[in-house]
């Protein structure tokens, strides 16, 4: 992802213009072409990855319009800059979480940012959630994560936070089972192992099986509401017609989802 927004960041039009995205990437010692595909190319990849960034990116600004005071779990975070895109006020408290390995690397390619804090930790150990102070509302964004978990690993961690918090949102992507088996097939191809665990077909899914959620948004990754929103000129070629045959198709259409829930009482102040 952190090459993809490098690359996207070159790119004119820049779809986000993530300046620390580009530092980062030209810091790290790794020949970055062993990632071409015969499938995929650079650009077209990096389109790809800005435009669910940026997508994410417009979800968590409009929940913190909404909540001068509140709490960001990045769970997952990679190498993705998105504190310093967002920029949060003094009233956000905000934690990424990755593997320790992850968090080192973090700690040496970017900057500190008021009110940040780094958990090296995988997001399905219990014991990270108890060093976050249970304040609400907190925002949960898993963009780019359930799809590597297994099942009842991804709903025990959703229960537990829906437990420790009072109210708050969840935003994430999916993978429907179609979709798992085409890009696994991907990574097969390129990685030479299939990576992706978690298939969901329907969103309320995880309503059932997580109480606390209820579904508010789904859009389509491959959406008009997605493609067209992007700056003129860096659309791939044909892809917003993609798009709305893919809304004719519903297997094409739930490919990938993004999809928000919230839980608890709805509080839409923008005060504690």
């Amino acid at each position: 992802m952190l090459y993809g927004l490098a690359v996207d960041y070159r790119a004119e039009p820049s779809i986000l213009g993530d300046s620390i995205a580009a530092q980062a990437c030209d810091r790290i010692d790794y020949d970055f072409t062993r990632l071409r595909s015969r499938l995929v190319s650079p650009e077209s990849m990096s389109v790809k990855v800005a435009a669910r960034a940026r997508f994410f990116d417009a979800w968590t600004n409009d929940f913190l319009a909404e909540h001068e005071r509140a709490t960001v779990l990045h769970l997952g975070a990679g190498l993705d800059p998105r504190v310093w895109r967002i920029d949060p006020g003094p009233g956000v408290a905000w934690y990424d979480v990755d593997l320790p390995g992850i968090v080192d690397a973090r700690r040496e390619l970017f900057p500190d940012h008021a009110n940040y804090r780094l958990i090296a930790a995988s997001v399905t150990e219990p014991s990270w959630l108890e060093r976050i102070p249970p304040e609400p509302p907190v925002l949960v964004i898993a963009q780019g994560l359930t799809m590597y978990l297994r099942p009842e690993d991804g709903c025990t961690l959703l229960r537990r936070i829906t437990d420790r918090f009072a109210r708050g949102a969840v935003i994430l992507d999916t993978y429907s089972k179609l979709g798992v088996r085409v890009v696994n097939g991907m990574l097969k191809r390129q990685f030479g192992s299939a990576m992706l665990c978690w298939a969901i077909d329907d969103p309320r899914e995880l309503e059932r099986a997580v109480s606390p959620l209820r579904c508010t948004d789904v859009v389509s990754a491959t959406s008009p509401a997605v493609v067209d929103g992007l700056p003129a000129g860096t659309a791939p070629r044909g892809s917003r017609l993609f798009a709305r045959i893919a809304e004719l198709v519903p297997p094409l259409r739930d490919l990938s989802l993004h999809v928000r829930y919230e839980f608890g009482a709805a509080d839409r102040t923008t005060t504690a």
